[in-house]
């Protein structure tokens, strides 16, 4: 009698983009390959979360964002345990341990527990009413206390800030963002396409504190205000944080796994430890941590054919690209913007330019204000 090998156990660790795109693509490459079981610590199944600014907006509801839904597991054969964090992971002996007292084993493990929101470490920001902006949990805060409060603030002028200011605004609040520099989107767009964006933007009625730096929340139990460097001061009901995200290394670094600013692998994928890997926001690669879901769903390719047994070239970075996602203001973002002299290359792109009166965008991604 011939004996059939028993498929070997992969376990993922996050049920989130990058974690499941991986797991999606080594089901095609090798369908009978693996027994699945995720672990996610979130109560849904696997969403879109660059589409978390409409449901912010209310232009989408949380379903309209579900990638995968709880069928699509079951139809896959994936054993999914959503609300359940997992705490520890025994390299040795090849097991995880979860926070309601589960112990899984496992063959191969990945590791993709993605970012957790940079809170800026200043006086008063564990105060009621200061949230992050990366989950469905937090866009529930944000919907609730737009019913309750009228003035909101936004640190940071970022992607994540714009898209998280509008969505307030559309809410109804007094939106005013906040930025360290003088400029947003400083990481992506040269001064005159700054500008640009920011003047359109208060055009519709979002207000902005640029050139500021937070020194304190004020309030009692709830936070009611600012207090910025200068010595000025904003009034906040409501403030979110979108100033960072930082790999959540703390699992892969309390199980002895090699971390540096997030969890160290190679070409492969591969960390510190045998048949562990990890995929995502939470790993370092080449001394660079990627926040954009490109990069992730690259890595995740290179790593889904490696399980697989599918020859594969290895990953070796990725050029990033970014886009604002606001109804009415289509910006995108791409390559560099300063060469070695610092002399600006303008590299945004405006898709049925809504500053036809104030600019030319240009096919080379030039850019004048007229």
């Amino acid at each position: 009698m011939v004996k059939v090998q028993e498929r070997r156990h992969l376990v993922l660790i996050g049920n989130g983009m990058a974690g499941i795109n991986t797991v999606e693509q080594i089901i095609k490459l090798a369908p009978s390959a693996y027994r699945i079981t995720v672990f996610g610590s979130e109560p849904y199944p696997n969403y879109n979360r660059i589409q978390l600014s409409y449901v912010l907006e209310k232009s989408k509801a949380v379903e309209d964002i579900i990638l995968n839904d709880r069928d699509w597991y079951l139809e896959n054969g994936i054993e999914l345990y959503t609300g359940t964090t997992v705490t520890h992971i025994e390299t040795e002996q090849r097991i995880v341990k979860t926070d309601n007292g589960m112990e899984v084993s496992y063959d191969t493990l990945i590791i993709a527990t993605g970012s957790n929101p940079f809170i800026l470490p200043v006086p008063g920001a564990d105060k009621e009413g200061i949230v992050g902006f990366r989950d469905i949990a937090d866009c529930q805060k944000m919907l609730h206390a737009a019913d309750q409060y009228k003035k909101a603030a936004v640190i940071g002028g970022g992607l994540l800030g714009l898209e998280a200011a509008k969505g307030l605004f559309k809410l109804g609040m007094d939106v005013t963002v906040v930025h360290l520099f003088d400029e947003i989107m400083e990481r992506q767009l040269d001064h005159t396409a700054s500008l640009m964006l920011q003047a359109e933007l208060e055009s519709q009625g979002l207000k902005f504190a640029t050139g500021k730096q937070t020194e304190e929340f004020l309030g009692e139990d709830r936070v009611s205000g600012i207090r910025f460097s200068d010595g000025t001061t904003l009034d906040a009901e409501f403030v979110v944080m979108a100033v960072g995200i930082r790999p959540n290394t703390a699992l892969a670094k309390e199980s002895g796994i090699e971390v540096n600013r997030g969890i160290l692998v190679d070409d492969f994928m591969r960390t510190s430890v045998p048949d562990v890997y990890a995929v995502g926001e939470c790993n370092e690669h080449r001394g660079i941590t990627y926040g954009l879901v490109a990069p992730l769903f690259e890595q995740g390719a290179v790593l889904a054919k490696y399980l697989s047994g599918v020859d594969t070239k290895p990953y070796e970075g990725s050029v990033v690209s970014t886009q604002l996602k606001i109804s009415g203001v289509d910006v995108f973002s791409a390559g560099e913007f300063m060469d070695a002299e610092g002399l600006s290359i303008v590299r945004m792109m405006m898709t049925g330019c809504v500053f036809t009166k104030k600019c030319y965008c240009g096919a080379d991604g030039s850019s004048a204000v007229f």
